[in-house]
């Protein structure tokens, strides 16, 4: 006698037994069906709790002795336990045909609802897999700046598409291949229902595969005013912490879809700039005499840059016989001029300043405010505080070195400004 038969006749012994006792037959059956499905249900408990205290638990202990993390993150997301629910299942699935024999409809929803289990079981223990590997690849430098979770969501939406598409086949007693072709036909609700999450699955693959924002970049979206570093990247928002330490949540397809800043590029390069202008009065600006120069002279960054430069002019002024008794004749220096080049040879003297990288002082168009003189260079140090500190450090002295050159700075008159005007006005018709 085999197994199987064995089985039989110990599920079948109380039927037996009651009806030898003169029990109607009627009645043992169903005795008989409840006295198995309880011993059966007994069985399952009693697996459960040896694969629970036993089997999972040796698993731990050997996880321990291993180098790697990855059987460590396999536990905190249940993969034993998961695997561990065949071996009941599978008792169930030999013994509750035996159970059942005389009951046939009752085992075509069985078969059914255990193959249902399959398939979700299985999508479990994927999940289960692809969280271990997506927390075990967080813990790796090299994986820091990529966004797993994005990409766990993508991969995990097909797994349950397709454990999805299983299920209904087995429920409708379809073809797989049949209902992906009815799913095909629905696609147009699909599209609607699902309209964000496939639009945020398809700029998750354009922002990975082209590497438009990365975790630990630093962006600046305007529109839902995020300015910080982007912490979390995932199928339906990107998380950014703001500088006050706030959180926004953008869409993901808006990176795509809509404009933004990475700085991405400014941290990863040598320097970090500096564009800022001062605003010069154009009537503070003339022509420079020889005594302007004599007096110049003494400011030590362009006393040399005066001398060979006063030089050159007035040989290209002699050898034309130009008549220097009217100033703007020939060739001259400025005092913008003259200015500009102090601001150029601080700058290259300034040790904050990377000299490899542009460093420009320039003129912008004049406008109503007066002449725009731009500083256009970069800062050694990257970061935020210590780039805001060379700024202001660099325009405190320029600022303070404009009077030196007998220019001005323009500035919107004040209320005091103003009153004082006025007072002077005043005072001058009592005077005369």
């Amino acid at each position: 006698m085999n197994i199987e038969e064995g089985l039989t006749d110990l599920i079948c012994f109380f039927e037996e037994f009651f009806i030898a006792h003169g029990m109607n037959e009627e009645l043992a059956v169903y005795l008989n069906l409840l006295i198995n499905l309880v011993a059966l249900t007994l069985i399952v408990i009693g697996l459960n709790y040896l694969i629970k205290n036993f089997i999972i638990e040796a698993f731990k202990a050997f996880t321990n002795k291993t180098k790697t993390t990855l059987d460590d993150f396999l536990i905190k997301s249940n993969f034993p336990r998961y695997v561990g629910r065949f071996l009941p299942l599978f008792v169930v699935y030999k013994t509750f045909p035996l159970i059942f024999t005389d009951f046939p409809e009752v085992l075509t929803i069985f078969y059914k609802l255990v193959d249902i289990y399959v398939i979700i079981l299985i999508v479990w223990i994927c999940r289960s897999v692809l969280r271990s590997t997506r927390n075990y690849l967080k813990t790796r430098e090299e994986f820091n700046d990529k966004p797993l979770e994005s990409f766990s969501q993508i991969i995990m939406i097909f797994i349950w598409l397709i454990g999805f598409m299983f299920i209904f086949s087995r429920l409708f007693d379809r073809s797989v291949l049949g209902f992906a072709i009815s799913l095909g036909a629905a696609s147009a609700v699909i599209l609607l229902i699902f309209k964000d999450t496939i639009l945020g699955l398809v700029a998750s693959i354009q922002v990975s595969v082209n590497d438009i924002v990365r975790i630990g970049d630093w962006i600046t979206f305007e529109k839902y005013g995020a300015d910080g570093t982007v912490t979390e990247i995932n199928l339906a928002t990107v998380k950014v912490q703001n500088w006050d330490n706030t959180y926004t949540t953008i869409p993901t397809y808006s990176l795509i879809s809509d404009s933004f800043q990475n700085w991405r590029g400014m941290q990863e390069s040598p320097g970090r700039r500096i564009k800022r202008s001062i605003f010069i009065k154009q009537n503070s600006v003339r022509f420079l005499n020889n005594e302007d120069i004599e007096r110049f002279k003494r400011i030590r960054l362009i006393d040399s840059y005066l001398e060979n430069r006063q030089t050159e002019i007035e040989k290209f002024n002699e050898s034309n016989n130009v008549d220097k008794t009217l100033l703007i004749n020939g060739r001259n220096q400025t005092n913008l001029g003259v200015f500009r080049k102090y601001i150029d040879s601080y700058l290259q003297e300034h040790s904050a300043i990377h000299k490899e990288m542009y460093l420009i002082v320039r003129h912008l168009a004049p406008t109503v405010n007066g002449i725009p003189l731009e500083i256009l260079c970069f800062s050694r140090d990257k970061r935020w505080e210590n780039f805001e500190y060379i700024s202001a450090d660099i325009f405190d002295h320029v600022i303070a070195a404009v009077p030196y050159f007998d220019l001005k700075l323009f500035e919107s008159p004040s209320g005091d400004d103003v009153r004082s005007f006025l007072e002077n006005i005043e005072e001058d018709s009592k005077n005369t």
